[in-house]
């Protein structure tokens, strides 16, 4: 067996067709794949021995991530979306930007919600904090929990409510994203106001976004809006990378009964349906909740943890796939195997 025929555990396809860089020295083993994966080192290298029919190896991980639509030093952009309101798509953002930094990526969150901005407040960033300028046009993000950061937020107060018509709230997001001095990232998360409007449309319109991650509940309501809002990206012609589904099941802290609360396996039914993955499953939990209102997400706040886990599962499972859409492009790169 060779290296390079090892199947990706997130795609289904070998390394030597994704276009990994794999380089081999007697049992020592380095590996370049597209997507950020150190969270899962030596699981891969426990099934990477395993394939090789039980060698002892050493597996170095590395990564690179692939030159995508993004603008300037900014290689992906990647929209978080939902159809409509109220289904955790803010919270699954801020989560799958500190994961995708956890797991070794440069990473920026872009809070796209021009009506209802919250990511200053899940960031933890202090009331009246606002962005330096630059060259007096340019804004420079805002640091919080290693990631680089702008929003509305940071520009208005609280109690302050964006009483703009379309084009303006269109305009403003423009100006945020391009006037801002994101310098060298890997991913860009945008969490995307609800709803398939004019703001949805500008973002994929002229922000040259690599791929979309669309939140729902499994309340056959969200998931009716959730196909409206898959359907929107297919219109415009970006990829559509999986489904997240959040609040999925809940467990009785007292008993431990399991509780569908909003149905269950809508998410995959919908993911089957279209013919994209479902990335994952979230539970409906008060934790979650508390850590981000006060400003630690529980990426941060308890990596540990049965959610914090699969945000970081998710969040490879993304990138994973944004390689895929690189890789089936003819300009693919091709393997280096050396054996020394």
């Amino acid at each position: 067996m060779k290296v390079d025929e090892f199947v990706d555990p997130y795609l289904g396809k070998t390394w030597a067709e994704l276009g990994a860089r794999v380089l081999s020295s007697g049992k020592r083993i380095c590996v370049t794949l597209g997507y950020p994966a150190a969270g899962i080192r030596d699981r891969i290298e426990a099934e990477l021995s395993e394939f090789l029919g039980g060698s002892d190896i050493e597996l170095d991980l590395l990564f690179q991530a692939p030159p995508g639509r993004g603008f300037g030093q900014v290689k992906q952009i990647v929209a978080v979306a939902s159809g409509k309101g109220g289904v955790g798509k803010s919270t699954t953002a801020v989560n799958l930007a500190l994961a995708l930094d956890a797991q070794g990526a440069k990473v920026g969150l872009l809070d796209a919600d021009i009506y209802g901005p919250s990511q200053g407040m899940m960031l933890g960033v202090e009331e009246g904090r606002r962005p330096q300028i630059s060259e007096g046009k340019f804004f420079e993000p805002l640091r919080a929990h290693g990631l680089k950061a702008m929003s509305m937020s940071f520009m208005v107060t609280e109690a302050t409510p964006m009483v703009w018509r379309g084009p303006m709230a269109s305009g403003a997001l423009q100006q945020i994203l391009t006037q801002t001095l994101w310098g060298d990232l890997d991913y860009l998360i945008v969490d995307m106001p609800p709803g398939t409007g004019d703001i949805q449309l500008t973002l994929s319109q002229k922000a040259p976004v690599s791929g979309a991650v669309i939140v729902t509940t499994p309340q056959d309501i969200a998931l009716l809006d959730a196909i409206k809002g898959i359907e929107m990206f297919s219109k415009v012609d970006i990829p559509v990378l999986g489904i997240v589904e959040n609040m999925s099941v809940h467990e009785c802290p007292n008993c431990g009964h399991m509780s569908h609360l909003f149905g269950s396996g809508g998410g995959q039914r919908v993911a089957t349906k279209l013919g994209v993955p479902l990335l994952g499953q979230l539970p409906l939990s008060m934790d979650i909740r508390l850590q981000t209102d006060s400003g630690t997400p529980c990426v941060v706040a308890d990596p540990k943890s049965v959610a914090s886990e699969i945000y970081a599962e998710v969040a490879r499972h993304l990138a994973a796939r944004l390689w895929r859409v690189g890789a089936e492009q003819p300009s693919a790169p091709t393997i280096s195997l050396v054996d020394d």
